[in-house]
């Protein structure tokens, strides 16, 4: 099945689950698994969360940035692959200077 981001309505988040500024995402979405491309502009961030019935993967296309998991920092830039297991929390940020921290996510209800 191919999934086209760029025909897709860009869905604008404010304050994603508590975060700053804004999140943009394109998402698919068939009930058993969400499949995103997203953007954090500079500043923005996804508040701290966990995955209590799913994990997710999250890879950097652009940008760079930081996510905070389990009590510690991971830093992000292009080709970075986080993964966030079933049970555990994360949070993302756009911490590294002028430029959007772009990714791809995939959420997987398990």
């Amino acid at each position: 099945m191919l999934i086209e981001f760029d025909k897709m309505e860009t869905a604008v988040i404010p304050q994603m689950r508590g975060g700053e500024k804004e999140a943009r995402m394109e998402l698919f979405n068939d009930g058993a698994c969400k499949i995103m491309r997203g953007r954090l502009i500079p500043g923005a961030t996804i508040g701290m969360h966990t995955h209590d019935t799913s994990s997710e993967i999250i890879y950097i296309l652009s940008g760079k940035g930081r996510i905070l998991y389990d009590g510690g920092c991971e830093p992000l830039e292009p080709g970075s692959c986080h993964y966030c297991p079933k049970g555990h929390a994360h949070s993302l940020m756009n911490d590294g200077g002028t430029e959007d921290l772009c990714f791809f996510a995939v959420v997987p209800e398990q």
